[in-house]
């Protein structure tokens, strides 16, 4: 019992040892931090989306994007963060509950990943939709392209069948005449 008491507090002075002689500091750039938050809040419930911005707005609007740091803003301190979300609540639930679990998924992830504190967190609540109201604000130019195209195949294919059986009947026709 005495030896384990005596390995484990060589090991620890060697630890200590190795960390003195060490040199140089551990940062995070802010989009780990941004996408730390963006993956912390993707289940928080009453919370449908996180507005990035007009120029975010704009391009999520023309192509599909999971961009999870669009409308997270952050303040990377050596120890500390803070953050600024504006966010699109679900109509129904209360913004004080969505503040309290914001605030507590974002601090435990952050601090689970990076060992920095939440100091501060800023949420501005930016609109209100139903659930269908921000699905349909969610369809893209991409998807309304692929739906057109989408559409085009079908109605070809549906024009070549039309052919395909008037040229088989046309070609019955013309056998039944021969005869």
């Amino acid at each position: 019992m005495v030896s384990e008491k005596n390995n484990t507090q060589t090991h620890a002075n060697e630890s200590d040892k190795l960390q003195q002689e060490t040199r140089g500091e551990l940062t995070f750039n802010d989009k780990v931090i941004q996408k730390i938050v963006g993956y912390a809040i993707e289940n928080v419930s009453g919370l449908l989306g996180v507005d990035g911005g007009f120029v975010a707005n704009i391009k999520n609007r023309i192509v599909n994007s999971d961009n999870p740091v669009d409308g997270i803003d952050v303040e990377v301190g050596k120890e500390q963060v803070a953050v600024d979300l504006n966010i699109i609540m679900e109509y129904g639930h209360n913004a004080h509950d969505i503040y309290k679990q914001l605030s507590t998924v974002i601090a435990k992830q952050v601090k689970e990943t990076t060992s920095l504190v939440l100091v501060e967190l800023n949420v501005e609540v930016v609109d209100i939709q139903t659930q269908k109201e921000f699905a349909a604000s969610q369809t893209t130019l991409q998807d309304r392209v692929s739906d057109a195209g989408n559409a085009v195949r079908e109605k070809a294919s549906d024009g070549v069948d039309t052919v395909k059986s008037t040229a088989a009947k046309v070609a019955r026709d013309d056998d039944n005449r021969v005869k």
